[in-house]
């Protein structure tokens, strides 16, 4: 059916739907290049790393060494050890809640616009599908026209149905993909800044003691 046509003249039998597949599918792959670097950009050091560099400048009782480590290192649990050390000395759950309250604010963070990634995965497919039926109906109104359904009257409604479909699906899967490996990625790091909290407590509990 496509045999000897451009990318436009396909693009073109795909209708106005295959345009807003195309700026769903431009926009899906900027926040996920951007998503991707911005992980990699925190993931530099991990947190038994960061930790361990850490205890060993609270075993010398260095709490502002230990904060200046923290505060040079871009990460989420880096942020979270830093709250919990500038209130060194206060009481347990003074310093327990400023943790809890970096931890949300770095989840905020890493959560940011991967729900735009997760939308375009969801609803690409039905915009494909919309341009299916659109491209169906105007196959019939054709017909209905000429009173026959050869398939030069049909062709231009059956190019746009198979278009959006394959469109759709071509935008909705990486889509979906990348929402999966990010929300896996934000797990770890909640994890992984859980973990930090309640170990650096632990650690400076005992200190106090």
């Amino acid at each position: 059916m496509f045999k000897g046509q451009s990318i436009l003249e396909i693009i073109n039998a795909g209708g106005f739907t295959i345009y807003i597949l195309i700026l769903c599918s431009v926009i899906s792959i900027a926040v996920i290049i951007e998503r991707v670097i911005y992980y990699q950009k925190r993931s530099q050091m991990t947190r038994v790393d960061l930790f361990e560099q850490i205890r060993k400048e609270l075993s010398k009782n260095q709490f502002i060494n230990a904060a200046g480590l923290c505060r040079h290192i871009d990460s989420p649990t880096a942020k979270v050890a830093l709250a919990g050390l500038n209130l060194h000395g206060h009481d347990e759950k003074v310093i327990s809640n400023a943790m809890e309250r970096e931890i949300t604010i770095e989840t905020i963070k890493l959560e940011r616009f991967i729900s735009i990634v997760g939308t375009i995965g969801g609803t690409a497919v039905y915009i494909g599908l919309f341009g299916t039926v659109i491209g169906i109906m105007r196959a019939f109104s054709d017909i209905a026209k000429v009173g026959s359904g050869g398939m030069d009257v049909v062709t231009v409604g059956i190019a746009e149905a198979l278009v959006c479909t394959a469109a759709g699906l071509l935008v909705a899967i990486p889509a979906v993909i990348s929402y999966n490996w990010f929300t896996r990625k934000i797990d770890n790091f909640v994890v992984d800044m859980e973990l930090t909290a309640s170990e650096l407590l632990d650690l400076i509990c005992v200190k106090k003691k």
